[in-house]
């Protein structure tokens, strides 16, 4: 999925290969001291008995609210992050620019017309262009159908994507649920539909669309495109199994208006012996703009602000600075993330390693990360640092986060903190995800593991193995 766009911004970053300097590397082995051990114990309990992330999560969704790329409550949401490093007291607080296409969505409405007719709950993909369309409904079971549908049979039609995404502790039903939204358009136009509806790429039963970004292939003239709710996504499959045409009528008013820059804005508590490394962690600060972007990503931006800053108040300051970044415009296209890249991958080795929550704030429940046999052993360490949260250690598994991952594919190293996204789906990109179905405990866990990682891998004596060069991270 998200693979080959790295490697591809890898090619472009980057020209070199591993280096002489990864193959002396492997005659050394990274540690972690024992005193930051016991140092990160203490900053682990702190973690666990303190609400700080949960009141970063809550001033930004109650201050701020929802945040859609380019929008000017995105523009609030960059003003109140600078300000909220700086009331935390980080050491230095600075923005950088993202610029990017601008998306906006103004009104959507659907309805069943004729002999059944009746009100349809829906939301506008991300790219979709305006418009309204009407005409008979063309129901396909799963992406794979519509793709075989031959060129011009949906003429005049609205094709009907109905697949329900299953549900995964790890999120694994995303991945197929994602491409019908991402590839579903495009299919509908080769087959010459006037519209397209999917059911929404989420696990829950209520009448809660679900957005996201799409794509429309080169070529193509885009058409309206929708997600239903699954109360509805069930409702329309069943009138369209009564036998008789079912003709439904979409109107959407949102498109494409320009561009717009938003800021990635960026913290930093410094380290005490060698401040000009860095170990990486951050949320994005956008979302979409149906509920108030607690869960994705209001926590991951809440969580590692509140975990650099109790690092900060440790007795023992690690060597290393460690930065937060709170990225622009992931929802859209990960441009806070490719922006971050191209700017500061030229020092990539200045960078320890980098992680990013970017999956809710359901508990921690595993570690991992690229870290290369030499330092296997400060891997060990951390992960041994991590079991008292409940956190297994699983090398091998998993992936950057996304905005991480254009920096991981051209050589930062990366670590990946899985949350438990068993009910993240219920609630991922609708009017649901709002600030009370945080779990405050479950967000100080969060908020605990990351302030442990960070702070040893910020502690350790060498390095994870961050070089410029080219790799294929595998997806999270």
């Amino acid at each position: 999925m998200r693979a080959r766009l790295w490697a591809a911004m890898a090619a472009v970053l980057f020209t070199g290969s591993i280096t002489a300097t990864a193959a002396a590397a492997a005659t050394r082995e990274t540690r972690i001291p024992d005193a930051s051990i016991q140092a990160a114990a203490e900053l682990r309990e702190r973690a666990l008995a303190s609400d700080l992330g949960y009141k970063i999560v809550e001033s930004l969704t109650t201050e701020v609210g929802p945040r859609l790329a380019g929008s000017e409550a995105d523009a609030r949401a960059v003003a109140w992050a600078e300000a909220k490093f700086r009331s935390l007291g980080f050491d230095k607080v600075w923005l950088e620019p993202v610029t990017f296409p601008k998306w906006e969505r103004r009104s959507e409405h659907a309805a069943v017309i004729g002999a059944h007719a009746q009100p349809l709950t829906l939301t506008a993909l991300g790219g979709s262009p305006g418009g309204t369309v009407e005409g008979e409904v063309a129901r396909f079971a799963d992406l794979a159908a519509l793709e075989a549908a031959p060129a011009g049979s949906l003429a005049g039609k609205i094709a009907f994507i109905d697949f329900a995404m299953p549900r995964a502790k790890d999120g694994a039903g995303y991945g197929p649920g994602g491409r019908i939204r991402s590839r579903g358009p495009s299919a509908a136009i080769r087959a010459g539909a006037a519209g397209y509806l999917m059911r929404s790429a989420g696990t829950d039963s209520h009448r809660m669309p679900h957005t996201g970004i799409t794509r429309f292939d080169d070529g193509l003239k885009p058409i309206p495109s929708a997600a239903l709710s699954a109360p509805d996504a069930e409702q329309l499959s069943r009138l369209v199994a009564l036998g008789a045409p079912i003709r439904v009528r979409v109107a959407l008013d949102c498109g494409w208006d320009g561009q717009a820059t938003s800021h990635n804005v960026i913290g930093e508590i410094r380290g005490k012996s060698k401040p000009d490394e860095v170990v990486v962690i951050g949320g994005h600060l956008d979302s979409w703009d149906l509920g108030t972007g607690a869960i994705d990503d209001g926590a991951g931006v809440g969580l590692t602000m509140a975990a650099a800053k109790l690092i900060g108040q440790s007795k023992l300051r690690p060597a290393r600075t460690i930065r937060v970044v709170a990225f622009a415009n992931e929802e859209q296209g990960l441009y806070g993330g490719k922006a971050y890249a191209a700017k500061h991958l030229p020092d990539v080795k200045k960078h320890q390693i980098g992680a990013e929550s970017d999956f809710g704030a359901g508990r921690i429940y595993a570690y991992s990360s690229s870290a290369p046999n030499y330092a296997k052993a400060a891997d060990a360490q951390i992960a041994q640092a991590l079991a008292p949260l409940g956190i297994e250690h699983t090398p091998g598994k998993g992936g950057p986060g996304p905005d991480i991952g254009p920096s991981a594919a051209g050589g930062l190293a990366w670590a990946r903190l899985a949350q438990d996204g068993t009910d993240y789906f219920d609630y991922h990109h609708t009017p649901d995800d709002t600030l009370d179905k945080i779990d405050p405990k479950a967000l100080a866990q969060n908020v605990a593991a990351y302030a442990v990682f960070a702070y040893l891998a910020a502690s350790a004596d060498g390095d994870f193995g961050s070089e410029a060069k080219k790799v294929t991270p595998p997806d999270e």
